[in-house]
């Protein structure tokens, strides 16, 4: 029993910090999470690796058992998907399904018309914003723990869902890739998860802005701030205070906008919320 107990224990120190994290909740649609297994944690073995395409996807461990959590962007078409596993040196194809899913549709009108129909300048504003921000969500950087079990980042009433068809003034506009927290301006957002400032700024449609790396593929996006308090590199603890929010950029009124990126794709964040959120 002694042994028995001494070989468990040293099984144990030589996994990776994360071989018992939690995952997200699984949702194989588009804007959603898979969770796919990868075979059983071995003793002092590697992690497998694991891409969508030509982009690597977040393995993690749960229970001795090895997942990749795979974004799954909304324009995503349903039906088969290929992911490229490797492990042990030795690459293979796992293949796993994608149902359909239809968003509702959410009409907005906005009185300034200045947000929808964009004078010249702020057209070459927001196109180069928008090629910064694709740059950013494709940021992959390797940790050993990546924590999915988010906490809200703002005490509100959750509104705004995730995935609507957006229609500004009559014109339709690209999916609501987030969730927004009915919050008055100057309450306190605080980081969903431990990880590191990628990014902030002050964009057109997002307003002020505060990236989150988590590591593996796992970002978090927090947009309208009226205060950002944090800096670029600085490293955050769950639930430290990152800004306060407002209604900076394109808002109809004050919010905290939260998105989820993982491998690349917006996700539902809802996904990674306990399950009782509403």
């Amino acid at each position: 029993m002694i042994r028995l107990c001494l070989k468990l224990c040293l099984i144990f120190l030589t996994l990776p910090l994360y071989a018992h994290a939690s995952l997200p909740q699984a949702s194989n649609v588009p804007g959603g999470v898979a969770i796919v297994p990868l075979g059983a944690v071995a003793e002092n073995s590697q992690p497998p690796q694991a891409w969508l395409g030509e982009q690597p996807v977040l393995v993690t461990a749960n229970k001795g058992k090895w997942y990749a959590v795979v974004g799954l962007p909304l324009g995503m078409r349903p039906g088969a998907q290929v992911l490229q596993v490797k492990r042990n040196e030795t690459t293979r194809e796992l293949t796993f399904k994608v149902r359909p899913k239809k968003y509702p549709e959410q009409r907005i009108t906005l009185k300034d018309k200045g947000k929808v129909e964009l004078s010249p300048e702020n057209e070459a504003r927001a196109i180069g914003e928008i090629t910064r921000i694709k740059q950013l969500k494709l940021h992959w950087q390797p940790s050993p723990d990546t924590d999915t079990a988010f906490i809200q980042p703002a005490q509100g009433r959750l509104s705004g869902h995730f995935g609507l068809r957006r229609i500004f003034n009559g014109q339709p506009r690209s999916p609501h890739a987030g969730i927004d927290v009915a919050v008055p301006t100057g309450t306190e957002v605080v980081a969903s998860s431990p990880g590191k400032v990628l990014a902030i700024d002050d964009y057109f449609f997002n307003g002020k802005t505060v990236f989150l790396d988590h590591g593996n593929g796992l970002l978090t996006m927090y947009c309208h701030l009226d205060r950002i308090d944090v800096a670029a590199d600085q490293a955050v603890r769950k639930g430290q205070p990152i800004g306060l929010s407002g209604k900076t950029g394109r808002a109809t009124g004050p919010h905290l906008h939260w998105s989820v990126i993982l491998n690349g794709a917006m996700v539902n964040p809802k996904l990674f919320l306990p399950r009782d959120t509403k």
